[in-house]
C-alpha cells in the first residue's frame, strides 16, 4: 500500500499550532526574565526536527529574554509533546524578532523626510503687494 502524501498545508498547520500552544506555555514560565513577549512566527523544518519561534518583547530587555527562552526550551518542548498529535516534536530555538523595531524606525525616518520636504517647499517669496524690485 502507498503512503499518501502530506498535504501540501500541513507543515503551516502545525507551526500555526506550535505558535499557539508555545504562547500559552510560556505563560507558565516564573523565570523574570521573561517579559511581556508576543510569538510572532514559527518556522519548522521539512521533518519536524527544529522549529524556529519569533518573538517581540513588549517589556523587558530582548537579549535576557531570548537567553531565559532558550534555556526553557526543553520545559516548552516537553509542554508541546503532551499537547501535539504529530511524531515528533521539534527542538525549539527562540529568536528576537526586530521587525516591529525596524517598522518604527523606518516610520520615523518616513516622517521626518516628509517633514523635511515641507520645509523646503515652502515659498520664500515676498509679501503680496511687494514686488521685489531690482536695485
Amino acid at each position: 500500500m502507498r503512503h499518501k502524501k502530506s498535504a501540501p498545508n500541513r507543515s503551516h498547520r502545525v507551526s500555526d499550532q506550535i505558535q499557539r500552544d508555545v504562547a500559552e506555555l510560556i505563560r507558565d514560565l516564573k523565570d523574570p526574565r521573561i517579559g511581556m513577549i508576543t510569538i510572532n512566527h514559527v518556522d519548522v523544518t521539512p521533518d519536524y526536527a527544529h522549529a524556529k519561534v519569533f518573538f517581540s518583547v513588549l517589556t523587558g530587555d530582548s537579549q535576557a529574554c531570548e537567553l531565559a527562552l532558550n534555556e526553557a526550551a526543553g520545559f516548552v518542548r516537553n509542554g508541546l509533546f503532551k499537547r501535539l498529535q504529530i511524531h515528533t516534536v521539534p527542538t525549539l530555538h527562540f529568536h528576537f524578532d526586530r521587525t516591529t523595531e525596524r517598522a518604527a524606525e523606518l516610520s520615523a525616518l518616513i516622517t521626518k523626510a516628509v517633514n523635511d520636504k515641507a520645509k523646503d517647499a515652502e515659498p520664500d517669496a515676498p509679501q503680496e503687494g511687494k514686488e521685489a524690485q531690482p536695485e
